[in-house]
């Protein structure tokens, strides 16, 4: 993590090119802007190949906290329960619901 901005020392590159991929309505540039939702939309529609570079960039450690921050809508269900299983954040059948929009 870099101290100074409390950001995480990710390979822009490599981001971008997930971006270019996977968050299609934005430019590269502006997805870079924030890595959390590249990594996000990585883990919920990425194939096997996306997924192994993003886990070998950014470490277990940050998918989990991707995933404990997740926004509604996010993730699939499918991608919820695999990524909360595969990250050892739930036992099988205690998954936590996903995320609700909330209208205040």
């Amino acid at each position: 993590m870099n101290r100074a901005t409390g950001t995480e020392n990710y390979d822009i590159q490599l981001l971008a090119a997930l971006a270019h991929k996977h968050i299609w309505w934005k430019t590269p540039q502006e997805a870079t802007r924030q890595p959390e939702r590249i990594i996000a939309q990585v883990m919920d529609i990425g194939n096997y190949d996306d997924v192994q570079r993003l886990v070998a960039m950014v470490g277990e450690k940050s998918l989990r906290r991707v995933i404990i921050n997740a926004e509604a809508g996010q993730f699939s269900e499918r991608s919820w329960h695999y990524w909360h299983y595969r990250l050892g954040l739930a036992a099988p059948g205690r998954v936590p619901d996903m995320p609700k929009r909330s209208l205040q």
